[in-house]
């Protein structure tokens, strides 16, 4: 920690949101497209360096679900170049003037959107956050100081190398994108405490994580709480629907934060729905820790399984992050959204339902992030819902709620225009 001097790389990234907060539009497409040329042509160099992560991971005895977050696999390299690449394309926000209206004393009043100023990112396991904070933070004309997880100390490196590389060649300041190279853990609370440099910290992580951060910061915090995510099959739902999207919302991948972690059914849509539904999860390799009903409206089916076990009531409203799914049979619409509201961290949660009015009421009685209807989970991303990808999904409501991109990570100042007027 002697060795590493925080406060100058915090300084030197205030000295850098400067430069951000006057970079045209071009200019950060430009450096968007060579960042992600840059991440494509050297694949193999950042697959070594993960493989380094991978295997020390191994060793450690790290989940097979986190080894799989921690993998920069071709695939998850893919979708981090389109996303830098999806980036680049969008509009600018910056400087976007809105809401302008007349006063009655002649005054025109508007909004013009300006940047944060500098963004910390402490998050965990997963590298492809190291390069999509980058670029948004960089869309959005910002400085951006990561800190990731010692279990990427590696992958994040050079990532991080191939970016500054960028910036340099591009002259532009490196510390535009600051990786913090030491896994020492005094750094997070060192870097909590610069409350004059940073202006924003957003964690990714665990609960333990988020709420260090909560209770040490001096800086504002965005939370990315945990993901207790519910699909609801309605009375009306479709198993034909039903099957597919619950599988694939619990996994598909079942470590990510839009995974679904609990399964409600409706009573009247047990005898259509359950069984289809139940085989179908076990066949993919899910435990189920089902409610007393549901274990005997199985039983009553004929559907005996060693990956039925019974629910225990900390089942609910945990984030298993895992091969493991609760199920519950509510009595009705109104005992699932009471479930919801009661277990659930306004993540993210589904209806499966057939019925238009079921669904409308649905998006508006559950006030989680992302409200989806007959669809799944997964899809609470920012690169599938068109954000080009995330800094993470927000769960705290005060200035933004769910998958935050680029728009997300900026502010908004009101601009005046007059003609000489004077205030009584």
């Amino acid at each position: 920690m002697a060795m590493f001097d925080l406060r100058r790389h915090v300084t030197a990234a205030k000295q850098a949101a400067s430069v951000a907060a006057a970079l045209d539009a071009q200019t950060k497409a430009q450096t968007l497209l060579a960042i992600a040329d840059a991440l494509d042509a050297r694949r193999a160099e950042l697959q070594a360096a993960n493989a380094a992560d991978l295997a020390a991971a191994e060793r450690a005895g790290l989940a097979a679900p986190l080894r799989d977050r921690l993998a920069l696999t071709d695939k998850t390299l893919d979708a981090m170049i389109d996303g830098v690449r999806e980036i680049a394309a969008q509009p600018d926000p910056i400087g976007e003037i809105s809401e302008l209206k007349r006063r009655p004393n002649g005054l025109l009043v508007g909004r013009m959107r300006i940047p944060l100023g500098v963004i910390a990112i402490i998050y965990e396991s997963r590298p492809n956050v190291t390069v999509d904070a980058a670029a948004l933070c960089l869309k959005a004309g910002n400085a951006v100081i990561l800190r990731g997880g010692s279990e990427a100390l590696h992958s994040n490196q050079a990532l991080g190398q191939v970016m500054g590389e960028v910036l340099a060649r591009r002259e532009l300041p490196p510390a535009l994108i600051t990786v913090i190279p030491t896994p020492d853990r005094a750094v997070v609370a060192e870097l909590l405490t610069f409350d004059n440099l940073i202006d924003l910290v957003i964690p990714r992580g665990g609960k333990e994580l988020i709420r260090f951060v909560a209770e040490h910061s001096r800086i504002p915090v965005i939370k990315h709480f945990e993901g207790v995510c519910h699909t609801y099959l309605d009375a009306t739902a479709d198993p034909a629907l039903a099957v597919p999207v619950v599988v694939n919302a619990k996994a598909q991948r079942p470590a990510t934060c839009n995974a679904t972690e609990t399964l409600l059914v409706h009573a009247a849509a047990v005898a259509r729905c359950l069984l289809p539904v139940a085989q179908a999860l076990v066949a993919a390799g899910i435990e189920l820790r089902a409610c007393e009903q549901t274990r005997r409206a199985l039983c009553e089916q004929g559907f005996a399984s060693e990956k039925v076990v019974a629910a225990q009531p900390s089942d609910f409203g945990c984030e298993f992050l895992d091969h493991i799914l609760a199920v519950k049979v509510v009595a009705d619409y109104t005992e699932a959204v009471a479930h919801i509201r009661t277990y659930g961290s306004n993540h993210t949660e589904a209806i499966i339902t057939g019925d238009y009015a079921t669904a409308m009421r649905f998006i508006r009685d559950v006030n989680s992030s992302t409200v989806l209807v007959n669809a799944s989970t997964r899809f609470a991303d920012g690169q599938q819902l068109g954000l080009g990808a995330e800094i993470g999904i927000s769960t705290t409501k005060l200035h933004a709620f769910g998958p935050m991109g680029a728009r997300e990570l900026t502010t908004q100042k009101f601009v005046v225009f007059g003609d000489g007027q004077t205030r009584p």
